[in-house]
């Protein structure tokens, strides 16, 4: 199976780095890629990618899902488990395609709830890292897995809304707790009076800890 969705070109006409969104339960990439507009502002040579995930969702048919949730939607854990093995696959796959011109160490993915889900389980185990990982509102899926899977470390910033009724805020230090001691780099931000979403204070670091790693000059 291969996975696409919408695609913004770098401002300045010549990419030389790529962020690439992964969206949450229910939506699309449409949900995340107008987040590219914000940043390529500040980042004029990043394109940006935000592929649908490979399954409709059940609760939601006209969005999709990197697998379902047994707990929204009836599902088994058996079939959870399956369908986040099968989309694994499906998201290497779409990365080493992205990944064929602009390697790497010059890739950020930044992930949403389900999204974060898909990009802690599936970056650990890819053999280069990437230049960093950013994850709002999600959870590490089988932490107790971690370290025995893990072959390449990228800096990880963390966020998460202190009112979030979806994925509680226990599992950002939930998270952090097992890659600290899996030996990553990791950055943890919680945003205040914030539910399940995306803060204009947590996309404001998420832009710096982008920026560093890529070695892009914010203005003061």
């Amino acid at each position: 199976m291969i996975i696409s969705g919408p695609k913004q070109a770098a401002k300045s006409g010549k990419a030389t780095s790529q962020v690439i969104f992964l969206h949450g339960y229910g939506a699309d990439g449409k949900d995340l890629i107008g987040i590219g507009a914000q940043l390529a502002e500040y980042l004029p040579d990043t394109r940006f990618s935000a592929p649908n995930a490979p399954e409709h969702c059940v609760n939601n048919p006209m969005g999709f899902q990197w697998f379902p949730i047994p707990w929204l939607d009836g599902s088994t854990e058996i079939a959870a488990r399956a369908a986040q093995t099968r989309a694994a696959v499906v998201l290497n796959a779409f990365l080493d395609a992205e990944m064929a011109d602009i390697g790497p160490e010059r890739t950020i993915i930044i992930g949403f709830s389900q999204g974060t889900m898909m990009a802690l389980d599936v970056l650990p185990r890819r053999a280069k890292p990437v230049a960093a990982l950013v994850g709002f509102s999600g959870r590490l899926l089988q932490p107790e897995t971690l370290a025995a899977n893990t072959v390449s470390r990228p800096p990880i910033l963390l966020v998460h809304g202190d009112e979030d009724q979806m994925v509680p805020l226990t599992s950002l230090a939930e998270a952090a707790d097992a890659l600290v001691a899996a030996e990553f780099e990791v950055f943890t931000h919680i945003s205040k009076g914030i539910g399940h979403g995306i803060a204009p204070d947590g996309l404001g670091l998420a832009l710096q800890f982008i920026a560093q790693k890529l070695g892009v000059k914010l203005p003061r």
